[in-house]
């Protein structure tokens, strides 16, 4: 009896311990599978949206600053300072391999302490730790096409610049020039991680077929609609294709020099191609319509009307901006700044690299709110193409001679995009980033330079591209990604 009642005392501490440890293994699979867990996250963590205050100000001590360059934006560029809390997601844009000059992002006044975005929004969306770090063999790879070499190519260019003359432009087409060499036009873009398909425009059509694809910001993306259209022909003659620029109100108004804008579609696919010129982004209104001269009311935070009434006709939209945004252009556009509905009269706002900014991030952030009622459409911003001014500008005296293709280098090995302005406003949306930035700034012997057609000397056109040549990429990049 003795004996066993020793043996029951000795016995309980283990029961209590096996007790304790059952509990608390049970508490643990409760509290990891219980909802209430996340709700200790902060809210950000989750969902890292800004008010529209975000583009108004940012802590001076947390910023750091990257100066811009002349040779794409000019000398009135300005020092950008971007918001950095996360190093390791926002490292910015590596240097590129080779002596070529360095990328800028936007041409506008020099202004110290310039709008970018806040920490909140120009930084990376936190992810909770578990999903951001966590490698699944199931997840596809994603390929950054903006990384990779220019290599020879003996099937480019994949047109005739001499033959693509129902669509593209005289000033542009430099086959037609007194343009000696031609060298630039023999390359094509090869990204480092993935294979870019190789452009067929049969295939390119049917897989566009009943689609439309829209292009709307400035002349530079005015050219990638007039390559994309040659790219669609083979550069050929093609009286089967319908201009049907009048069912989106593209006609030529009277007293102006050309429409808006133009669409055309391909009849056997049913694949539309169009531009709309809006070189802001900015929904432009005339504040006296009675009056030619009048001034013209620039809604920074409202999207231009034509993509707001005609977005539910598009299935791949393709935005840019960048180098009218400048004091000059401004100025002699009449242009002046609105934001809800009334005049600006924040004098930070109205400072060209915040308004620009705030501009970009108000159409993002409108488009994102479209999206789920337009699940078809595919929306893409392409980065600032870059200029080539040497010894000048382009009322100095400036000029792009060179005619050695890629003399300051043929691979780009950043990671991110040159362009931080626009990859910060996309950060944490739907709208990809069509990344041609660093690829382009390799290739300053691909403007048009001082060649005309009447062969006259002229001021050299170190912002334009030739055709056939760099926006060619840009659309294959385009429909690699699509």
């Amino acid at each position: 009896m003795k004996g066993g009642f020793n043996y029951k005392m000795l016995g309980r501490p283990v029961s209590v311990t096996l007790t304790a440890l059952v509990c608390t293994t049970i508490l643990l699979l409760v509290w990891e599978k219980n909802p209430f867990a996340d709700t200790l996250l902060l809210a950000r963590e989750h969902f890292p949206i800004p008010s529209i205050d975000f583009l108004e100000d940012s802590p001076k001590n947390s910023s750091k600053s990257m100066k811009t360059d002349e040779n794409v934006q000019g000398k009135d560029s300005p020092s950008i300072i971007i918001e950095k809390t996360n190093k390791t997601q926002n490292s910015g844009a590596a240097p590129m391999q080779g002596n070529s000059p360095s990328t800028t992002i936007e041409e506008t006044n020099k202004i110290e302490n310039s709008g970018a975005a806040p920490t909140d929004f120009a930084s990376s969306p936190r992810v909770h730790e578990r999903n951001l770090n966590a490698t699944s063999p199931y997840q596809p790879k994603v390929c950054n096409y903006a990384k990779g070499r220019w290599i020879p190519e003996s099937r480019r260019p994949l047109y005739s610049g001499f033959h693509c003359k129902q669509w593209l432009s005289a000033m542009w087409a430099c086959r037609l020039t007194q343009r000696p060499d031609f060298s630039f036009e023999g390359y094509r873009w090869k990204p480092e991680s993935c294979e870019m398909p190789e452009f067929e425009r049969s295939a390119f059509l049917r897989r566009m077929q009943d689609k439309t694809i829209a292009f709307i910001g400035d002349s530079l993306g005015r050219q990638q609609f007039q390559s994309l259209m040659c790219m669609a022909t083979g550069g050929e003659e093609s009286p089967e294709v319908q201009n049907v620029g009048k069912e989106y109100g593209l006609v030529k108004r009277r007293g102006a020099i050309r429409p808006d804008g133009w669409a055309y579609r391909f009849p056997k696919t049913n694949t539309t191609i169009l531009y709309y010129w809006s070189a802001s982004l900015c929904d432009l209104v005339p504040l006296n319509s009675s009056n030619r001269t009048t001034d013209i009311a620039m809604h920074l935070d409202r999207p231009p009307a034509f993509m707001r009434q005609y977005l539910d006709r598009f299935d791949v939209l393709v935005l840019n901006t960048g180098h009218h945004w400048n004091r000059g252009k401004i100025n002699g556009n009449r242009w002046v700044m609105y934001v809800d509905g009334k005049p600006n009269e924040d004098k930070r706002r109205a400072q060209i690299d915040r308004a620009k900014n705030f501009t970009i991030h108000s159409v993002v952030r409108w488009l994102d709110s479209q999206l789920p009622s337009h699940p078809h459409l595919k929306t893409f911003f392409r980065t600032i193409s870059p200029r080539h001014f040497f010894n000048g500008d382009w009322n100095t005296g400036g000029s792009c001679d060179n005619t050695t293709p890629m003399s300051g280098g043929s691979e780009v090995v950043q990671e991110g995009s040159s362009d931080l302005i626009i990859e910060a406003a996309l950060r944490g949306t739907k709208t990809k980033i069509l990344d041609i930035t660093a690829l382009s700034q390799l290739r300053d012997e691909g403007h048009v330079s001082r060649y005309t057609i009447r062969g006259t000397a002229a001021v050299n056109d170190c912002l334009h591209w030739c055709l056939p040549g760099i926006p060619d990429t840009w659309n294959e990049l385009l429909i690699a990604q699509i």
